[in-house]
């Protein structure tokens, strides 16, 4: 497909992408946690891989995927570096003093650990689910999709999403329960 595409075939490129789309956004929608930013930087990922395929720079090694993850990945990174640079606080523009507030202030070396903890146990239960459930967790928990979104991204029903959703937490309730874990800080 990507030599079709270099050699004149302009149809190839949507053929790559349609093959590539699912994994592509959700690795994108899960490290981001935002759709509309998640879109934005699908499509600002798929420009820059026609303008390196144009430039010559694939060597069609049998990894596309990999490559188009990597540019996906690199363009994250770019976007977080920008907003951390744009985002800067300051107490002269408000009336309270924001840097003695409880809110911004940080969590002690137990409390971290805890919910680090937490995260961890939370991520090996999900990781542990059937992927059509795991997929569906993902994507409303982590991604933030409501379930007309997730239904249409994964190609099935509403109800069919409701029901993968209703197996995913009934099984981590079940692993919860047999493990005696506990996933709250308090």
């Amino acid at each position: 497909m990507v030599q079709a595409f270099l050699n004149g075939d302009e149809t190839c490129i949507e053929t790559l992408i349609n093959r590539h789309r699912t994994k592509v956004y959700t690795y994108i929608l899960l490290t981001i946690k935002n759709q509309s930013l998640t879109e934005d930087l699908f499509q600002e990922t798929f420009i820059k891989v026609i303008q390196s395929l144009r430039n010559g720079r694939y060597r069609d090694n049998g990894r596309f995927l990999s490559w188009v993850i990597r540019i996906a990945h690199n363009l994250i990174i770019d976007h977080f570096r920008k907003e951390k640079q744009m985002n800067s606080i300051s107490n002269d523009d408000t009336e309270m003093d924001l840097f003695n507030s409880k809110k911004l202030a940080e969590d002690n070396i137990e409390q971290l650990m805890v919910s680090s903890q937490i995260r961890k146990d939370l991520r090996r239960l999900i990781n542990e689910l059937p992927d059509d459930q795991r997929e569906v967790v993902l994507l409303r928990h982590f991604g933030g999709l409501s379930f007309k979104e997730i239904a249409d991204h994964t190609g099935v029903s509403i109800n069919t999403a409701l029901g993968r959703m209703r197996y995913a937490l009934i099984n981590m309730r079940k692993m919860i329960n047999e493990r005696n874990l506990i996933l709250t800080t308090s």
